[in-house]
């Protein structure tokens, strides 16, 4: 429990503007409280409260750490601190509890001193830099998506003459036409601004493209430099490789291989009941890391023969089709783990005593 680690805590309700503090002992009593604006100025007059209520050993508590909370926690990581991160602390159960900066900050620490497993905050550097670039990806896929789709419903209620020239094609063929059109002045404005809406939707979704697999490039190379090893293996791309990096972060964050698996979503809970003994999908975790799992389970069960031969071995043995799956997710699952903890091992050692379908 971190209480018996520490002298105090630190609790800070963060936001955009500013940052409410106050200094918990471990029993949970309040020694004093303090806001700062949120800046380098800030930061550093909330440094010097904590060294005069606390000047032994302390830790901060913070919330938001991955929004407003960034910036303090960078600037105490410099400084040497020991930060963790809570979770939005309980609200009371009474309708109508009082609700302040300084109480949710109070919450916070307390809600640090209760907690058996306390969440360790994100790196960043190169896995700040691959967070922004996937999630800017993920927006441009997005954005592509939905100018295709006005894209065809401009196609289904354009006139005749065009819709008849569009229609027999593919899709990635439609938006190559709808680029190169140009209006003439002998047409109609209805004939001349659906193609111009044609052509502006069609070069939205070259330019909304050709961005993220600019960003798919860029998220390659960042990827060979801080895990190489996670791309030699089979089903893992590029961006589900920089999926589990972000979620994973550094070494040391999850104590063991099963609190990452939990984390993940891919630990099955148990559902037993009387003499019902079975397991459950487990719907928590972090969804983008399970999406990025799911995807190489997919690959692997398409393209790998050993993993086929797992997947029919285990439905051999009573297990349905998605239950086969869960399970080799959560193989692939501790494979990876062991990949990132031990970056110096080849891939090869890292799939020793794992299942030869992960």
């Amino acid at each position: 429990m971190l209480a018996e680690q520490v002298d105090g805590v630190i609790g800070v309700d963060t936001h955009r503007d500013t940052l409410a503090a106050a200094a918990v002992t471990p029993i949970g009593a309040v020694l004093d409280s303090a806001d700062a604006p949120a800046n380098a100025r800030g930061y550093q007059r909330l440094l010097d409260f904590a060294r005069v209520h606390i000047p032994g050993r302390r830790c901060w508590a913070l919330e938001g750490i991955g929004c407003y909370g960034a910036g303090l926690a960078a600037f105490l990581d410099s400084a040497g601190e020991r930060v963790v991160e809570v979770c939005r602390p309980k609200r009371p159960a009474v309708r109508g509890g009082r609700k302040t900066d300084m109480l949710d900050a109070i919450r916070a620490a307390r809600e640090a001193l209760a907690t058996e497993h306390l969440i360790h905050p994100r790196r960043r550097g190169e896995r700040e830099a691959l967070r922004v670039l996937l999630a800017t990806r993920q927006s441009a896929v997005l954005a592509t998506t939905a100018a295709i789709n006005l894209l065809k419903s401009l196609i289904v209620s354009a006139p005749d003459v065009l819709r008849v020239e569009l229609r027999g094609l593919k899709s990635k063929d439609q938006v190559a036409y709808c680029a190169k059109l140009r209006a003439r002045p002998t047409q109609d404005v209805e004939h001349r601004m659906t193609v111009h809406a044609l052509r502006s939707a069609a070069l939205r979704v070259e330019a909304l493209r050709a961005e993220a697999k600019e960003l798919e490039s860029e998220i390659l190379t960042l990827v060979r430099e801080v895990a190489p090893a996670l791309l030699a293996q089979q089903g893992v791309g590029p961006i589900t490789a920089a999926q589990v990096l972000v979620s994973w972060s550094h070494a040391g964050r999850f104590r063991s291989e099963a609190a990452f698996a939990a984390f993940a979503g891919v630990a099955p809970i148990q559902a037993s009941s009387g003499l019902t003994n079975r397991h459950r999908i487990n719907r928590s975790g972090d969804r983008q890391l399970n999406r990025a799992l799911h995807t190489i389970t997919l690959v692997r069960m398409r393209l790998d023969p050993t993993t086929r031969t797992y997947v029919a071995r285990r439905i051999s043995e009573g297990k349905t089709a998605r239950d086969a799956q869960r399970c080799l997710k959560r193989a692939i699952c501790r494979q990876l783990f062991k990949i990132l903890e031990r970056p110096d091992r080849d891939s090869g050692a890292a799939s020793e005593n794992l299942p030869q379908a992960a």
